[in-house]
Order: structure tokens, then C-alpha cells, then sequence
């Protein structure tokens, strides 16, 4: 492969944050209605899926919710683009929801085997039946919560893969959150950043760019529809 092209999953592969997905429709307690302060939003949705499973939200349940929220405006062709041409990119997903939910909806939409590698925080079931989730890694990243920095699994992917001999050409990040800014600070000038417009990513890349010029080294392409990054990436391949 000669390209990389790193996926984030709420409000970018999907057109929803699956959390919210998962509660809508429950009367969540007061307690679980916003993540406490000083605890982790992991943590939180921790509770919550403890919650669920004792009014008996089953893993089945979770699985049919996760398989019917849709997709992102244009990903569906954006897949179909990809998938024409697996030879040239690599692609994996980075994400703070959980294996869970993100695994069940690449299953449903057809899409799992163009994924390398998944990465997202361990969810499974426990002896009594309900969903658990839990933290991804520790790290040392201020920026980050505490569960996850994208930064950190991105830059030891690369590392690895260059270990395995694979030096990606250029690498490509669509994202959409706060926390995909940080990994996609790491991206050379010749590397494309597509947050999604007007979503918390493309709204910092737009501050640190008027705060330190020259600071944020990617190409940056905006997206409404993730059409919009099938046709750039086919004018990629043109030239």
C-alpha cells in the first residue's frame, strides 16, 4: 500500500456519537444524565452501560443499535471508492467508542475487511450478561483523555508498520472531534488532514493555524459529504 488513510468512527464513519445512540429513547438517572467532573468520559459510559444491562439492555440490543445508525453523508461511496482500489490504501480506524459497536456496524455495513487494524476501547460481555467497557491504554498526553491519545496508537502504528518494511507515501486522517486534532499535529506537509466542517477538529486546526503559522504542516480539506474525499483522492491517483 502506498497510502494510509486513518478513519475516526462517531460523527465520522457514523452520522452519530453511538453512546448517545445506545442511551436514546432511556430515562438515564440524574446521575448518569452528564459525565461527573474529575471523572473520565470512558468511566462514565462505563456506568451507564452498567446501568442499561441492570434494566435489561442485552449485548443483542446494543449489537441492532449499533447496526442501524447511519452513516456519514457520501461515506457509503467513499467505501465503494476504497475498496475499487485496496491495493493502494491501507486503512484503519481510530476510535474512543468501544470494539463493541464499532465492529458491529463495519460487520453491517460491509466495510470490516477494509480495515487493517481496529482500534478502539475494549467493550464485551460479562457473566451476567451485559455490555462492559473499559480503557484503552494510559498515556502521558495533556491534551487527550485519559483513556485514549490518538496520537500515541497512531505514531506507534507507523512505527510498526515500518518495522513490518511498509513506508506509507502519504497518509490521510478523517476525523471529527477534539481528539483526532492531536494526532493529525503529527502529519507531514504531505500528508492531508479532512476534518469534518465545522466539527470541534477543523475548528481547532483553523485556531493553531492563526495562533503558529506554519505550525500545523498537513493539507487540510474540509468535508460535508465524505464524497468530498473520494473525489480528492481519485484526483490523488489522476495525478
Amino acid at each position: 500500500p502506498r497510502f494510509l488513510l486513518v478513519f475516526d468512527f462517531d460523527e465520522t464513519i457514523v452520522d452519530e456519537n453511538s453512546d448517545e445512540s445506545v442511551a436514546r429513547g432511556r430515562a438515564l438517572p440524574e446521575a448518569l444524565r452528564q459525565s461527573p467532573r474529575g471523572a473520565s468520559y470512558n468511566e462514565h459510559m462505563q456506568r451507564v452501560l452498567a446501568w442499561l444491562g441492570e434494566q435489561g439492555v442485552r449485548p443483542a440490543d446494543f449489537r441492532a443499535v449499533y447496526e442501524s445508525i447511519p452513516l456519514s453523508p457520501g461515506m457509503a461511496e467513499l467505501f465503494q471508492f476504497l475498496s475499487k482500489h485496496r491495493e493502494l490504501f491501507e486503512l484503519v480506524l481510530i476510535s474512543d467508542a468501544n470494539t463493541f459497536g464499532v465492529e458491529a456496524k463495519l460487520r453491517a455495513a460491509g466495510v470490516r475487511s477494509l480495515f487493517r487494524k481496529v482500534f478502539s476501547n475494549p467493550a464485551g460481555v460479562d457473566r451476567r450478561g451485559f455490555l462492559t467497557l473499559g480503557p484503552y491504554h494510559s498515556h502521558k498526553c495533556l491534551e487527550c483523555p485519559a483513556n485514549m491519545c490518538k496520537r500515541k496508537i497512531l505514531a506507534e502504528y507507523l512505527a510498526q508498520r515500518a518495522r513490518d518494511g511498509v513506508e506509507f507515501q502519504r497518509v490521510f486522517y478523517v476525523g471529527d472531534g477534539a481528539n483526532d486534532f492531536c494526532p493529525s499535529g503529527t502529519l507531514r506537509a504531505a500528508d492531508v488532514a479532512f476534518p469534518r466542517k465545522g466539527y470541534p477538529m477543523h475548528r481547532l486546526i483553523q485556531e493553531s493555524r492563526e495562533k503558529q503559522p506554519g505550525a500545523f504542516q498537513a493539507a487540510v480539506v474540509p468535508w460535508e459529504s465524505a464524497a468530498e474525499v473520494a473525489r480528492y483522492l481519485q484526483e490523488l491517483l489522476r495525478g
